[in-house]
C-alpha cells in the first residue's frame, strides 16, 4: 500500500517536472523570437543575455524534454507489446 502511494506521488512529481519543463522550453523560444526581433531593430542585449543563457539553461531544458518524450515512447511500446503478447496467448 505504502510502494503504490509512494509510486503514484513519484509519478505525479516528476509528471509535474516534465510539464514545468515543458512550458519553460516554449517560453524560452518565445524570447527568443523577441530576441531576434530586437535584434533586427538595433538592440542586441536581448540576443546577447540568450546567447548566455543557451548552453547552461537552455540547451539542457531541450534535452530533457527530448529524452523524456523518448523515454515515454519507449515505455508506451513496451507496454503496449507486452499486452498484445498477453493476448495472444
Amino acid at each position: 500500500m505504502k510502494s503504490n502511494k509512494f509510486n503514484s506521488k513519484f509519478k505525479t512529481l516528476i509528471d509535474n517536472f516534465f510539464i514545468l519543463n515543458l512550458f519553460l522550453v516554449i517560453l524560452s523560444s518565445i524570447f527568443f523570437l523577441f530576441a531576434l526581433m530586437m535584434q533586427i531593430n538595433g538592440y542586441t542585449l536581448f540576443l546577447s543575455f540568450f546567447r548566455r543563457i543557451w548552453d547552461p539553461f537552455i540547451l539542457s531544458s531541450i534535452t530533457i524534454l527530448i529524452t523524456s518524450a523518448v523515454l515515454s515512447g519507449i515505455t508506451s511500446w513496451l507496454k503496449n507489446k507486452v499486452l498484445l503478447e498477453d493476448k495472444d496467448i
